[in-house]
């Protein structure tokens, strides 16, 4: 009689520790699956550059619809003013026009290019000229030609429409354009691409640059060295006028924030929004 109780104690005991163990797996199991399946929640603030705006409000919508507990806040200010807030921490993400200067190599940006942002110039709609050349615009650009007919318009004054020094896509066209010099100070001045066309669109003789997205039916967009802007002629190296847009984090981002710059890096979104929103894929251009 002893033995057999013995030999009931020793079972009984082997199935308690069985119960441990399937309880202990089954707790387990449970919490990896609620961590994988948690929600991100929190807030995502960028501001910078306004040539990208068409690109990030799709993209701020879209996103959130898919993450409902994530707010992002998107603004513009110039892409020096996104670099900028970013290096002092104000803002998550800052959005610029321009690789990296070397005055914020130190301040612990890390860049992440996201798209190919390609720029235009445009005239109002009445302007009888369709073409300039390189050396053309460098001549409106720095004041030196001051009159349509110059170029083979009409006698009228040309009025240069364009962005603050703060702005990544006055840097773009500098860079691109005039190679160097100075833009001339007799311009009129506007804070965002879509503010430069609305007075070019409204101004007779007025000619600026924008951002290709921003370039609708209210302007006229020329061509370049007789070239005119389409996202193939800049993939087959015939239309030069473009840069990259970039997505500037403090340090690696986490969180929300990683998970808004891969929404907008990720095959779904580049590959089907992109070029609808008048850019183009960063996978298809390489630097």
């Amino acid at each position: 009689m002893f033995s057999r109780m013995k030999q009931m104690i020793s079972l009984g005991m082997v199935a308690m520790s069985m119960a441990v163990l399937l309880t202990g797996c089954g707790t387990q199991s449970e919490g990896d699956k609620a961590g994988a399946t948690a929600e991100l929640a929190g807030k995502v603030t960028v501001s910078g550059s306004t040539a990208l705006l068409p690109l990030l409000k799709p993209a701020q919508e879209a996103f959130q619809e898919k993450h409902k507990q994530v707010t992002v806040n998107v603004a513009g200010g110039g892409s020096f003013t996104g670099m900028n807030q970013a290096a002092e921490g104000a803002v998550q993400i800052g959005t610029s026009d321009v690789d990296l200067p070397a005055a914020y190599k130190d301040k612990g940006l890390v860049d992440h290019k996201v798209v190919v942002e390609p720029f235009v110039f445009i005239t109002d709609k009445e302007n009888k000229v369709d073409n300039l050349t390189r050396q053309q615009a460098i001549g409106i650009l720095t004041g030196q030609i001051t009159n349509w007919k110059e170029v083979g318009g009409e006698d009228r004054a040309i009025t240069l429409i364009h962005r603050a020094k703060s702005s990544g896509s006055r840097a773009a066209i500098s860079e691109v354009v005039l190679a160097g010099q100075s833009f001339t100070d007799n311009a009129i001045i506007q804070d965002s691409n879509g503010a430069v066309r609305t007075a070019v669109s409204n101004t007779p003789g007025a000619v600026g640059y924008v951002d290709a997205p921003y370039a609708d039916d209210s302007v006229k967009v020329l061509q370049f060295d007789g070239v005119e802007y389409s996202p193939q002629n800049i993939l087959e190296g015939r239309y030069p006028i473009y840069g990259y847009g970039h997505m500037y984090t403090k340090g690696e981002p986490e969180g929300p924030v990683k998970a808004f710059i891969d929404y907008i890096l990720s095959d779904d979104f580049q590959n089907t929004q992109v070029e609808k929103l008048g850019f183009i894929p960063i996978n298809k251009l390489k630097a």
